[in-house]
């Protein structure tokens, strides 16, 4: 996969830097991702997120897209703003739809996705094996957003 120009990713309130972009590694089953600064327009670094490119089934229960806002900066929106853009991106790597997944607890994360128009598949028990149980996590709210 070729990693894209990502200077497009602002709006009038936010921008997305790019920190870094991450290659694949299937052994891992990880796909290339970008990772962003979500910054607002003074360049003020308020949180971060990520776009994951690619399907495989880690993706189902991790996501192509994560965010996250730091305290200071919740109650605005930004989370949702950032998704907004990285939809973007993902249209330009032909991705006909993208996850976003979240605790069942995190109210504030199924909001921002009940805004973005996704639709609730299933809250799904993770599997056994899967790397977020170590995190204490074990279900997880799965979003797709038809692109």
């Amino acid at each position: 996969m070729i990693f894209l120009d990502t200077s497009f990713l602002k709006s009038d309130e936010i921008t997305l830097a790019l920190n870094h972009t991450a290659p694949d590694d299937p052994a891992r089953g990880w796909v290339p991702a970008y990772h962003f600064y979500i910054c607002d327009s003074a360049g003020q670094k308020m949180g971060q997120c990520d776009l994951r490119v690619g399907y495989n089934d880690k993706l189902y229960f991790g996501g192509h897209i994560g965010y996250r806002v730091e305290e200071p900066y919740r109650g605005h929106h930004y989370a949702e703003k950032a998704c907004r853009l990285l939809f973007e991106l993902a249209k330009r790597h032909d991705m006909p739809y993208v996850i976003i997944t979240c605790n069942p607890d995190n109210l504030p994360s199924r909001r921002t996705c009940e805004r973005l128009g996704g639709e609730l598949i299933e809250i799904a028990e993770l599997p056994e094996d899967n790397d977020m149980r170590r995190d204490g996590e074990t279900r997880k709210c799965i979003f797709r957003f038809p692109l």
